[in-house]
């Protein structure tokens, strides 16, 4: 299943206000979701954008794809920032513990002629 955090449209006719929801990418724009992550209200001057951080760097760490306007305005309120600074710092601590494995046979070599 893929994830994709979009926007959900919903407001009266010529009066749009929108939910960024995490939604499978199969279903409608506006149809089933999996869970609302805040809302976007362009009508007013300025813009009013609401996002619960934790929720959105939940799905994010699941895998979740952001749309192109949810990803705008995500980097506004500077959440893929954060993501991406947490998945880079991860991604070094992660090459820091691998370290190589030293060669145990350290001068002691048994040849399989004298076993015998």
């Amino acid at each position: 299943m893929a994830v994709k955090i979009r926007l959900r449209r919903m407001g009266s006719h010529k009066r749009p206000f929108y939910r960024l929801v995490a939604a499978d990418s199969r279903f409608q724009r506006d149809g089933r979701f999996l869970e609302t992550i805040g809302y976007y209200d362009p009508m007013k001057k300025p813009y009013k954008l609401q996002v619960d951080r934790e929720k959105a760097m939940q799905w994010l760490n699941k895998g979740a794809q952001m749309t192109e306007t949810v990803k705008s305005l995500l980097r506004k309120e500077g959440i893929v920032q954060e993501f991406n600074l947490k998945k880079t710092s991860a991604q070094s601590s992660t090459k820091s513990e691998k370290k190589p494995k030293e060669d145990s046979s350290s001068g002691e070599e048994v040849s399989k002629d004298t076993e015998k």
